[in-house]
């Protein structure tokens, strides 16, 4: 469900209402005058709530929701939504939710700002943060103690800053919660829309994203990152984590308690990395990577959807074991160099 410090639901809507917008067929002998007041995800529905299915790996949490409703894609398979949650077959989920979303949460894509002021009226503001000259600061956004916020930096409406923090030059920062002793550095820009769509031979169609960042105590973040706020969940970065600058992280991804990311490091969406993990420059994870805790990365390293189990050493791409990549190296060199030989001979 959407925070309501950063949106709007304009909801409740009749069951009809929903199934017309999304051009999804209402099934015989269903009330349409059932109410539907939010939007959740499988695990996070309750009994007035809308979710969706869009494949067979969601099947388990399908199994176990208690969404009132649920859009399941006929590409799916035959799965079937369990009882006390009303079915709703549809071409593509993705595309019925994804029209739902700009039902009930039409302004996803939009930040209040106040007209006439950089610092909202309704903003909370310890006497003790420093304001730089060009700070902007929207409605209901509260900072802590000691916190300094640098040059033309943008707090979007209902974020929290905690105590002691440090806020660079340029930063953005919306739908988001920073805890205390955060650092972050110039030209970075967090809780922006994820990069989601749902996608058909017609075209790419925007998910809306209705998601939160959440940064824990201590963490730094470099210059020049992007972590994307969650499609419907949070994206999380876990206490005292280190990320270098230029480092990309993904929509819905959870990132664990002192982990080093280093520049240039690409992370997509709703990956779980573990605590202390340690990624080199330049390393790529792919969507819905498991990465376990203490695992290293070498730079440049290519991780695919998959689980790599904790506290090992992994290079390459695809990652494979530190050894039997530089083995492999060693070999394909070796290789060059005969056939070189064998050419020049």
């Amino acid at each position: 469900m959407a925070d309501p410090r950063f949106y709007d639901n304009h909801g409740p809507f009749t069951l009809a209402d929903v199934c017309t917008h999304a051009k999804v067929e209402l099934p015989d002998g269903i009330d349409g005058a059932a109410q539907v007041s939010d939007l959740a995800t499988l695990e996070g529905a309750g009994a007035r709530h809308l979710a969706f299915c869009a494949n067979r790996a969601a099947s388990a949490a399908l199994a176990q929701t208690k969404a009132g409703f649920c859009f399941i894609d006929k590409n799916a398979g035959s799965i079937k939504a369990p009882a006390g949650t009303i079915g709703l077959l549809c071409n593509s989920a993705q595309h019925a939710f994804a029209a739902a979303l700009n039902l009930f949460y039409p302004e996803n894509m939009l930040t209040r700002w106040s007209q006439n002021a950089a610092i909202d009226a309704t903003a909370k503001i310890s006497s003790s943060t420093t304001l730089a000259p060009g700070v902007i600061i929207g409605p209901n956004v509260e900072i802590g103690e000691g916190t300094r916020i640098g040059p033309n930096a943008v707090i979007g409406r209902g974020v929290s800053i905690g105590r002691d923090c440090e806020i660079g030059s340029n930063v953005s920062i919306s739908h988001a919660y920073i805890g205390d002793g955060v650092a972050i550095f110039p030209g970075t820009q967090i809780g922006q829309p994820g990069f989601g769509f749902a996608s058909s031979a017609t075209g790419h169609v925007k998910i809306p994203q209705i998601g939160r960042v959440i940064v824990q105590d201590k963490v730094e973040i470099g210059a020049c990152c992007a972590i994307d706020r969650g499609a419907i969940g949070d994206t999380v970065i876990g206490e005292g984590t280190k990320i270098d600058n230029l480092v990309q992280v993904g929509h819905n991804t959870h990132i664990g308690r002192h982990c080093i990311i280093v520049s240039q490091v690409g992370i997509s969406g709703s990956c779980v990395i573990g605590d202390f993990v340690v990624m080199g420059g330049q390393a790529g994870i792919a969507d819905h990577a498991i990465i376990g805790d203490g695992t290293r990365l070498a730079a440049r390293t290519g991780v695919i959807p998959g689980v790599l189990p904790p506290g090992r050493d992994y290079g390459g791409t695809p990652a494979r074991p530190v050894k039997d990549w530089l083995r492999e190296s060693i070999v394909l060199a070796r290789l060059a160099k005969a056939k070189k030989r064998d050419d020049d001979g």
